[in-house]
């Protein structure tokens, strides 16, 4: 493979098996996972979770040691009565997941906020505020 051909065809093996994928991915047995966005700022890590179609009641978040993780599981069962036609259409509709991460270990555990808006659920994980340590004294001269 020419370098020409590997920078427009990159190895999709090379994603594979980084470890960033490694970390962030989590097989769900065959379910497709949402979506996630992670991003930092000075004072805090924030995680969108697109799961459209869900309601509040339908997640779980759960904060174990430095691992959270979210889970959901929703429940779907539609019905409608076609009256032009002779029958009942019913469908009904599963979905479950679960995704792990391991926080670093300047998190404010007790100041984590959840809030479900739009389809997207968000994560605020703050940051410890750490006082700064004053590093001048006074000497004195013997």
């Amino acid at each position: 493979m020419t370098l020409l051909s590997k920078r427009l065809f990159p190895s999709h093996f090379d994603d594979l098996f980084s470890t960033d994928f490694a970390r962030a991915a989590h097989y769900n047995g065959g379910m497709t996972l949402p979506a996630v966005n992670i991003s930092e700022t000075e004072l805090a890590f924030n995680l969108e979770l697109a799961a459209p179609g869900m309601k509040k009641g339908d997640f779980k978040i759960e904060l174990e040691d430095d691992v959270l993780t979210v889970s959901a599981v929703s429940e779907k069962n539609q019905e409608a009565d076609e009256r032009a036609g002779r029958y009942t259409r019913r469908e009904f509709s599963f979905m479950k997941f679960s995704r792990s991460f391991t926080l670093p270990e300047q998190i404010d555990h007790e100041a984590i906020e959840a809030d479900y808006t739009d389809g997207v659920l968000r994560i605020a994980i703050p940051k410890k505020h750490e006082e700064p340590q004053t590093t001048s004294r006074l000497i004195s001269i013997k």
